[in-house]
């Protein structure tokens, strides 16, 4: 998106929430709607306390059938992660 259209979104937006502005119901609308934008923004690389916990067992299930990932000697975390397929 060009600036000149960033400026003219901005404007926009702007005049649009003035002409709400003197409504209480439409701003209430209105803030509940950007809370829910700026929950879909977060990091998505953030987890909840229960995916944390998840994640956790998985690998103690894992870890108890003799299933995991070890660093080779003289490996790095950069070629460990890109040897097990994760991309940095």
């Amino acid at each position: 998106m060009t600036a000149a259209q960033l400026n003219a979104m901005n404007t926009e937006l702007w005049q649009s929430i003035g002409t709400i502005a003197d409504s209480e119901p439409l701003m209430k609308r209105l803030t509940r709607y950007a809370k829910k934008l700026v929950k879909e923004k977060q990091d998505p690389t953030l987890m909840s306390k229960e995916e944390f916990f998840a994640g956790i067992e998985l690998a103690e299930q894992q870890a108890a059938r003799g299933e995991g990932m070890a660093m080779l000697p003289g490996e790095d975390l950069a070629d460990f992660l890109k040897r097990n397929g994760y991309e940095i």
